[in-house]
């Protein structure tokens, strides 16, 4: 097993570093992940920290035994199948269908995650085809979307992705010319394809669920005694109310999982260009978005695309519009980074990042030159599937409401077995029949407790769900909208952001160079071109143009428009920079005024900026509450850095 994952990470063109990889195999470090298990003989169960999502699990290693699994349908059968149904909110007796055995040979797992769901997942075998070697057959399984692969040698399971983390931005760097088709054949085995699809429930998966409630059971046990009994008005009556929320409960249910799927969408319907290594260098090859594995490199067309993954920029600059991750309408611009030893991370390097999902509006190349993307994450690892797991697999709340439920409940049932009692006496001294005592005991219990209950909860969170859906609020989780039913108070936390309608910038206050505030200025006409506070406010900011109008934040919209100078985004045409200008600024003039006025321009002073070149720009950390721009003017050597943030950041001494 050692030699088929070196051979695999010899193929990542993330440049997986072999050495860390061997390493793991080795037993020397494991990434990202706590393994806890047995030391003496073969490891039965192990703990699993996941960083990404902060999940912790404990599998246990088992074997599918035909001899338990018959004893225990018997058993089933004999108490007319209510085991089946307490199955449905106890699926932890399932294990007895299965024997105990190590993590090595297991061929099923059990999972339980870390507030006691228990779940059995197969163990599936892949075989990976590689040549000149004995052990190709690769051990994972599937647990919530996210894939764990066997290390035989380590004798442990570990998460795919793991193999993907502490990659430095200079390995990833390093190769541009991306993977060939052999090696993404195998890397798809390996991390599966870069798929987000969500399975839509079928109406008899609904309907298990649905029924299999205790409410549910007792409801039918009612209708069966008043039938028995003769009551065939009211049993009707609760029959046909059952019968309309159920199906009601069903519609909606299966609504919400097309709507899910909907939105996941598929990366099956759409191409994407990557490159791939040939004997002139690389070629572009059109391949299926499913088929992309991390080491791919991407060609993002200048006209812009969907991401079909998470991947960083190598080379060019992309205009981005997150809004389907952040909720934020405004465009974001992203770069490559700078290789360093610095450890790459999605979370760390977001301003690197091409999330999944996200709809990149424009790409900028200068020199002709190609914009180019590394794919680092696939399938339900990208931001996007992460999002869409925490749709599908909600953290489980423990609400008071259904403890108080099930109290009344068995508060109800206790007064019901006193009367039950007291009333098998009665029948008994009057020397009633045995079928009539039955039946008149058991109607006790339906009378207090109240069969109906289920059946008018479910239509009243079936009315709330389509009056949240007037409003165009989807709900995910519909029985926690009765406890939404008793909220007095909601609070709200705002990002601090000024995103206001009508956000305008009245005046600025000029400093001296004795550290003392000038007047108010509301008017730019005021200041001189020359001023260092126009100047700043003219180049500090990340806007961009697109199709011809200034997009970017609010606040850096405002405060260009108060300067009224001019954004030029460099183009063919545009060659008085280099290849490295991302974008120029200068005041309101004309082209020739500006060359006439060059003639009297000093090179050697920034006195005159009639143009500005924005050379890099550092946008926005919420870190060091700060951003920051390299500018310089046209034909002059030297360079200025505009800084702008929060005053103690800005001003701070090292």
């Amino acid at each position: 097993m050692q030699l088929l994952l070196y051979n695999l990470t010899k193929y990542y063109a993330l440049n997986i570093e072999i050495q860390r990889v061997l390493g793991i195999l080795n037993m020397n470090s494991a990434p990202a992940i706590n393994e806890d298990y047995e030391v003496i003989g073969e490891a039965q169960w192990q703990i699993l920290e996941s960083t990404t999502d902060e999940q912790t699990i404990k599998i246990y290693g088992f074997k599918y035994s035909k001899f338990r699994a018959t004893v225990f349908h018997a058993i089933c059968a004999s108490l007319c199948g209510l085991p089946y149904f307490a199955l449905a909110y106890y699926p932890a007796y399932n294990r007895y269908k299965y024997i105990k055995c190590s993590l090595k040979t297991a061929e099923d797992v059990c999972v339980v995650d870390g507030e006691g769901a228990f779940s059995m997942v197969k163990v599936d075998i892949v075989d990976l085809n590689l040549s000149n070697h004995k052990e190709n057959k690769l051990r994972y399984f599937i647990y919530q979307h996210s894939r764990y692969i066997w290390l035989n040698d380590q004798g442990i399971f570990i998460n795919v992705q793991a193999l993907n983390e502490k990659l430095t931005l200079t390995l990833l760097m390093e190769n541009m010319s991306g993977i060939n088709k052999r090696q993404q054949n195998e890397l798809i085995k390996l991390y599966g394809k870069n798929s987000i699809e969500v399975e839509v429930k079928k109406y008899w998966t609904i309907f298990c669920s649905e029924v299999f409630n205790p409410f549910y059971l007792f409801q039918i046990f009612s209708i069966i005694l008043w039938s028995l009994d003769e009551y065939y008005q009211y049993a009707s009556c609760v029959f046909i109310l059952s019968a309309i929320s159920c199906i009601m409960a069903l519609y909606q249910t299966k609504q919400m999982s097309i709507k899910i799927h909907n939105m996941a969408g598929s990366t099956s319907t759409f191409t994407v260009t990557v490159l791939r290594p040939s004997r002139s260098g690389r070629e572009e090859c059109v391949v299926n978005a499913s088929r992309l594995v991390p080491g791919d490199v991407l060609v993002l067309p200048p006209d812009g695309c969907v991401m079909p993954c998470d991947a960083m920029l190598l080379t060019g600059s992309c205009i981005v519009n997150e809004s389907m991750l952040t909720g934020e309408s405004v465009p974001v611009m992203k770069g490559p980074p700078c290789p360093s030893q610095e450890l790459y991370s999605t979370e760390g390097h977001k301003r690197h990042t091409l999330f999944s999902g996200t709809h990149v509006i424009q790409t900028r190349f200068y020199g002709n030159n190609q914009v180019l993307a590394k794919v680092v994450r696939t399938g339900f690892y990208t931001a996007k599937g992460e999002l869409i797991k925490s749709i599908l697999f909600p953290k489980q709340f423990d609400f008071q409401f259904y403890k108080d439920a099930v109290k009344f409940v068995l508060f109800m049932f206790c007064i019901a077995a006193v009367g039950m009692a007291y009333s098998i006496w009665l029948y008994i001294q009057r020397g009633s029949s045995l079928g009539t005592i039955i039946l008149r005991t058991l109607d006790i219990i339906t009378i207090v407790v109240p069969p109906a209950l289920p059946a008018a909860m479910t239509a009243g969170v079936v009315y709330s769900q389509q009056r949240l859906k007037k409003n165009r609020i989807f709900c995910v989780s519909p029985p926690r909208i009765i406890i939404c039913g008793k909220l007095q108070v909601m609070c709200f936390d705002k990002t601090g952001t000024l995103t206001e309608d009508g956000l305008d910038l009245y005046a600025v206050i000029p400093s001296h160079q004795d550290e003392r505030f000038g007047r108010c200025v509301d008017d730019i006409n005021l200041l001189p071109a020359k001023s260092p506070v126009v100047q700043a406010l003219a180049s500090c900011h990340s806007l961009t143009s697109i199709q011809g109008q200034l997009k970017g934040d609010p606040l850096d919209l405002k405060m260009f428009e108060f300067t009224q100078w001019v954004l030029e985004e460099p183009g063919p045409e545009n060659t008085r920079y280099d290849n490295l200008t991302p974008a120029i600024v200068r005041p309101v003039c004309t082209q020739n005024e500006a060359l006439q006025n060059l003639d009297d321009y000093d090179p050697l002073t920034m006195e005159m900026p009639y143009e500005i070149g924005l050379l890099r720009r550092f946008h926005f950390s919420s870190s060091q509450q700060s951003m920051g721009v390299i500018a310089r003017v046209l034909g002059q050597p030297s360079m200025v850095y505009y800084v702008k943030g929060a005053p103690e950041k800005v001003c701070a001494t090292p």
